[in-house]
Order: structure tokens, then sequence, then C-alpha cells
């Protein structure tokens, strides 16, 4: 084990022991309950199982056969979603073979980001997380089940499953993805064309055609956003079949690896061969191992959210400052778009997670003493899975050399030393940089600064001519507290079409940026956000702002006494009162008071 790494892992221990202790104490308690059709009276085991087949309802009641509940956030509005729609009839037919029932406990709501990007829906797409968790909690509330299987993939709703499993942490749980999309126009092809529609020299026809031809049938979008971040965390945390991430939802394989996930759980349940309950298999290794992963393959900068909030709901406590240290320790060994050209289809073609996976843990970068729900534990996740000619299901080594060099490395050549992240800290706070797709070149921008209060404001001064200069975009207002903290992805082209005409930009805000965005600095995340007091309120149009990825600041080059004398704005009453009203906006206003900062992972239950 790096000890940089197992250094950062016993810090986190340290710091999260007494609330970790507690929740172990707590889950425990509840896994030495009696099961839940001996334990209910006779009116709430009948209510249970009354629309369960005769014989099943023999089988869990009389026979004390294993009942699986599953969470499904099957909906056709996400591509990455709609093959969940035959899962369960897959997932019953199986645990039947092994004797099992299973029940769809519950499902919960899932929202494409890229179809609110930019609109109003946006402001409810990160609270959409906490929505998830909470319904996740409705189904498996009903307390009658042995083990889950958790049906999701994209962007809030990997992480809201997942804290919602971790409220019930006595239960085994597998998550069963569904797999990417088929590749269809190159990511850099789509993004050339987005620039060309904002600079006016295509119409839309041609830009809806572009992004038809990209997004054009079922699975994952291909590009390695949020959505196959997830996905990659997921298996690097030992709660995926092995290898299960990015095979296509059409493709055999896909079945076999949904009724291998059915014999996972069974075979991690509570009397089963490994009893392996998610509370005690997610400990500060498995998050750490997680984030390792995040890093070494560039992944989504929301997770620096996502993942505060799910090690919180273990008993686990996290931050930046552990991201960034991990960073420095962990070698980049994966570029895959936006950090590079390859899609999801080509890194797995390359080796895909096993690859990364096992020459982490060969290199000392993981740890292979956790718990998974797989038998062999983390190496397990070092190899690929593949159908035999029986049918049967096996795994099989990778190559020791890259099959492509260009999208995946060797941790004793990789891109990088270092992972994908950078934290940067000054008088404007706290913030996070994705240096991974940033030209070195670009790291460091020092410019005045133009002040925007919406992304719509900048996109106006871009089409108006207003911004053909070097220049620090600060967009702010845009954190959890005042909007729901949305992400800002349609200020990429804009930006990147000025960053290629020569100029130097950058942008600073308290919003997210797509797990897509790349090529542009932008120190995100600002925390405080201007809303609970943050400095970047203070700052004004023509104030010169440094971001350096380098050195790790983020800067307003103002003297000291002007800086502690000046007053934070106020945000435009419009503004305000446009945040907090329509398109369903009202009714997340009490998570929008209640919300914590970005940096403590945007919670909403604390």
């Amino acid at each position: 084990m790096k000890s940089q790494i197992a250094d950062i892992t016993a810090r986190i221990r340290e710091r999260s022991q007494p609330l970790r202790q507690a929740y172990l104490q707590r889950t425990r308690a509840l896994a030495a309950r009696p099961r839940g059709a001996d334990r209910m009276g006779c009116a709430n085991v009948a209510h249970a199982f009354a629309a369960l087949p005769g014989s099943d309802k023999f089988r869990v009641v009389a026979e004390k056969a294993p009942n699986i509940g599953v969470i499904t956030a099957y909906n056709d509005m996400l591509s990455a979603h709609q093959p969940y729609e035959g899962f369960p009839a897959v997932i019953r037919d199986e645990a039947r073979r092994l004797g099992a029932t299973v029940q769809v406990a519950g499902g919960v709501p899932a929202m494409c980001d890229g179809v609110t990007q930019g609109l109003p829906g946006m402001e409810l797409s990160l609270f959409s997380r906490d929505n998830i968790a909470m319904a996740t909690a409705v189904g498996l509330t009903h307390d009658v089940f042995d083990a889950a299987l958790l049906l999701g993939v994209c962007d809030k709703i990997v992480p809201g499953l997942l804290i919602g499993a971790l409220h019930f942490g006595h239960l085994p749980c597998v998550f069963v993805p569904a797999g990417p999309m088929s590749t269809g126009l190159s990511n850099s092809e789509k993004s050339k064309v987005r620039e060309q529609f904002a600079q006016g020299l295509v119409g839309r026809d041609k830009l809806l055609e572009a992004e038809s031809a990209a997004y054009h049938g079922a699975g994952t979008c291909t590009f390695y956003g949020t959505a196959n971040s997830n996905q990659m965390l997921l298996e690097a945390m030992g709660l995926h079949v092995p290898g299960a991430a990015f095979i296509h939802p059409h493709e055999g394989l896909r079945e076999q690896l949904t009724r291998e996930a059915v014999r996972s759980v069974l075979a991690i349940r509570q009397g089963g061969a490994r009893y392996t309950p998610i509370g005690e298999l997610v400990d500060e290794r498995c998050i750490v191992n997680a984030m390792v992963a995040l890093l070494a393959t560039g992944g989504s900068t929301n997770h620096l959210i996502h993942w505060v909030a799910v090690a919180r709901s273990a008993g686990i406590v996290i931050d930046w400052t552990d991201f960034s240290e991990l960073s420095a320790a962990t070698p980049l060994l994966a570029r895959v778009y936006p950090n590079g050209k390859a899609d999801v289809n080509q890194f797995q073609a390359a080796g895909g997670p096993g690859f990364v996976l096992r020459e982490l843990l060969d290199s000392g970068c993981l740890h292979g003493d956790v718990m998974t729900v797989a038998e062999g534990g983390m190496a397990a996740y070092g190899r690929v899975p593949q159908s035999q000619a029986d049918g049967r299901l096996a795994w099989r080594d990778l190559p020791a050399t890259p099959i492509d060099d260009q999208i995946v490395r060797t941790a004793d050549a990789p891109f990088s030393e270092s992972g994908g992240l950078k934290l940067l800290a000054g008088n404007l706070g706290r913030g996070v940089m994705k240096v991974s797709a940033v030209p070195e070149d670009r790291h460091v921008v020092e410019a005045p600064a133009i002040v925007f209060d919406s992304q719509e404001a900048l996109q106006q001064a871009f089409k108006r001519g207003e911004l053909e200069r070097d220049f620090v975009a600060v967009v702010r207002f845009q954190g959890p507290r005042a909007n729901g903290m949305p992400e800002l992805h349609k200020l990429t082209p804009p930006l990147a079409v000025l960053q290629d005409k020569g100029f130097r930009v950058a942008l600073v805000t308290d919003g997210r940026m797509s797990g897509a965005s790349g090529k542009v600095p932008a120190a995100i995340h600002v925390s405080p956000e201007v809303l609970g007091g943050g400095p970047l309120g203070k700052v004004r149009s023509g104030d010169i702002v440094r971001v350096d990825a380098v050195a790790g600041t983020l800067d307003a080059l103002v003297g000291a006494d002007e800086w502690a004398a000046r007053a934070i704005e106020d945000r435009p009453a419009d503004l305000a009162d446009d945040a907090a009203h329509g398109l369903g906006r009202e009714l997340f206003g009490g998570m929008r008071r209640n919300v914590l900062s970005a940096e403590e992972g945007a919670v909403t239950w604390l």
C-alpha cells in the first residue's frame, strides 16, 4: 500500500471513528432481529405478500425463503434507464431457480440532466439525489427483505440509491447496471458542432442533427461524465458483479450479468455463504478506493459533492483536502472524453475498469483487503467477464500491457504521475478544478474579472461580442442555497470558442459544471457559496483574479484592507424570485433553506 494513501485512510478512519461506531452499532442491532415475516404481525405479513403468487407466498412465509427487494430507477425518459423495463422479469426468473422470491419494493425518480441542461428543471437536479435516497428508504422500509438489488445508472441516481441503501446498512446490496449506448457521432465532433453553433457558423438544424447522432439509442451517454463515473466507482467499491459496468444493454452478456447479480446477493445474505451487509462493506477503505478510482480516470467533479454525502451516510467523514492529497498520490491511467478522445466503449475495449483497477491494486493505490459482493475480493475486479461455450459466465485476465496506450496506461507509465483534480484555496474560498482535461498552458490564468449573476447573462454577453478579451468569468448565486446548484455546462461552448481564439479565459463559480466539461479552466463548487457568506460576492468587474492550478490558489488580487472592507453584494430580487417559483421549484424551498455546503456534500437530511 502506498504510504500516502494509507496515511490518508488512517486520518479518515480516526476522524470518523465516533460517527462510524454509532452507525455500525445501529446497523448491527437491525441485523440481529428476526427476519421480517417472523417478526411482523399477521396483518402486516398478509399485506406484504398479498400480491405474490401462492407458491411464492408459501416459500417466503413457510419455507423462510430469502426475499429480495428491488429498487428500480426505470423510466424511458432516460436512455440509460430504458433497458431496466425488462430487468424485474429476469431477476424473478433467476431468483425462482434459486429458491428465492422477489418484490419490486419501489421506484425512484430519475431525471435526465441532458434534457434539463441550462433549463429551470436543472435546478432540481442536485436535490433529486436526496429525493432518490428518501424514495429508496420508502421502498426498503417495508422491512421484509433479506437483500436488495438496486437498479440505476445516471448522475444523481446512483449516489441517491447508495445513500438510501446505506441507511439500511444491515442489508446485503448489489447494484445492477444497464450499460452504455453504442458509439455514435464522436464526442469531439459533437463538441465542434456545438462551438460552431455558438459562433453562428451553423444553424439549429445542423446542431440537432449532430446531437441526435451522438445520443441515438438505449444506454448511457458514451462520454465519461457523472453517469459513467458512477459505474467506475461502484466497480472500485466492489458493489457490482465484476466487470458489469460497460457491457451493452442488448448484448447477451448483459442478461447473464444481471442473473449473476441475483446469485451474488443471495450468496452474501445473512445465512448465505458469506454475509456481507452494505454498511459493513462500505468502510473508509472502500470510500478511499472509490476516490482513487475517480482520480485515476479523470472522472466527474460532481463526485466531490456526491461521495462526501455517500461517505457520511456510512458514518465516514471526508473532505476536499482528502481528494486533493489522494490526487497527488494517484497516477492518471485513463484518457476518456472529455480528458481524451475515446468514448466508454473504446475504454471498455482497451481493458476498461478491469485494467485500471488491476493496475491500481498492483501498484498499492487500492486497498485490496476489503469486502466486496464478489468472491475473491478486489482482485476479482481486475478481470473482465465473458460467456463460455456452455453459456456460463467466466472471467479472464487482461494482458499485462495496454491494448491501446492512448486510452489506458500501466501504473509505471501513466499519463500523469498525479490524478485529475486540484484543490484551489484563497481569498475567494475553496474550489476544485479538473485539471486532467485542461491544457497545461491554461493551468494558470490571471486576468480581469467580469461578474455575472446568472449563466444566461454570460451567454448574452458572448452573443453581443463583449467577451473578445482575456478575462475570468465570475458566475455567482449558483450554489445549492441559491438555486439548487445547477450544472453550468451550457457555458462550455462559448468559453471554449474564446479560448480557441487565443484569449486567456477561466470560470470561477459557486455552481457546478457537467461531468462532461473539459478544456476550459474552471474553479467550481467554490465554498462557501455567496448566499452562505462566500467571498465571491465581494468580487467586482475589473478586479484581477488569479486561478492557479499549479500553486493551488484562487485569489482576487485586491489589497487586504480593501478586501476586508468590501460588502458581499445581494442577489438581485428578480433572480431570487425566479429560483423559487415555477416547474416545481416551490416544492424544493425547504431543501434550499436547509442544504449544507458543497464541500459538506450538499446534504439536505442532516
